[in-house]
């Protein structure tokens, strides 16, 4: 994926957003002074802060910048975006890469002491980070989390782990969706990853749920 090229068209959606003014300013502000002086400490301070200068407005997405961004990316999508949320993802992508050590070390520490739209931001940004094979470990974390909305960023509309993930680590996502009732359909790769050993286990859940009078989720025969 280019990374620039993406930077540019979440910049440009930013841009379009309704009173965006400020938003932009400051991006371009704090773009220009890390560029200038790239300090970790103030690559941080941004991430944490941004949601104060560019608010938490829902994202518009016209069709054809969902189309400019499944061409950089396949896959990815900001559907049902926040503009902070946005924001924290094109901001995440200004951080240098010619480090693969300093780069995963810096986002793994944002992973680590992140409250919740923070980390639904970063498990969002999980396609589009640089170095994505770096990321599995911190992908099948976010399918252990028990908070719902940061579930659901690594769950729902994310192609990272359908492109990255082993057959045991997509089968435990896809149970621990069904589990937590979550719309498996939303699933990136769900059909194009059925296999075997998730067919059986999912048998297995239905002929529970069956003896005990529980009805189905929505989807599971499919899958089985």
């Amino acid at each position: 994926m280019n990374i620039l090229q993406m930077s540019q068209t979440l910049f440009y959606m930013i841009e379009q957003q309704a009173n965006s003014d400020k938003a932009v300013t400051y991006l371009r502000q704090q773009a220009d002074l890390f560029q200038r002086n790239p300090q970790v400490a103030d690559f941080y301070r941004v991430f944490t802060a941004l949601p104060r200068f560019v608010g938490k407005q829902p994202v518009d997405v016209p069709a054809d910048m969902a189309f400019a961004l499944a061409r950089i990316r396949p896959g990815f999508t900001v559907e049902g975006w926040t503009v902070d949320r946005l924001a924290r993802v094109w901001w995440l992508l200004q951080f240098p890469v010619e480090d693969e050590a300093a780069y995963v070390k810096t986002i793994s520490r944002l992973f680590k002491a992140g409250e919740l739209n923070e980390l639904v931001a970063l498990y969002s940004a999980l396609p589009v980070l640089a170095f994505p094979e770096a990321w599995r470990f911190q992908a099948t974390e976010g399918i252990r989390n028990n908070i719902a909305d940061v579930q659901s960023a690594i769950m729902l509309h994310n192609p990272y782990p359908a492109d990255y993930f082993d057959e045991s680590a997509w089968n435990q996502l896809v149970l621990k969706a069904f589990f937590t009732d979550k719309d498996v359909t939303q699933i990136t790769g769900l059909y194009e990853r059925k296999n075997a050993q998730l067919a059986h286990t999912l048998a297995d859940y239905a002929a529970e749920r069956r003896a005990a009078g529980r009805s189905l989720p929505s989807a599971i025969e499919t899958l089985m």
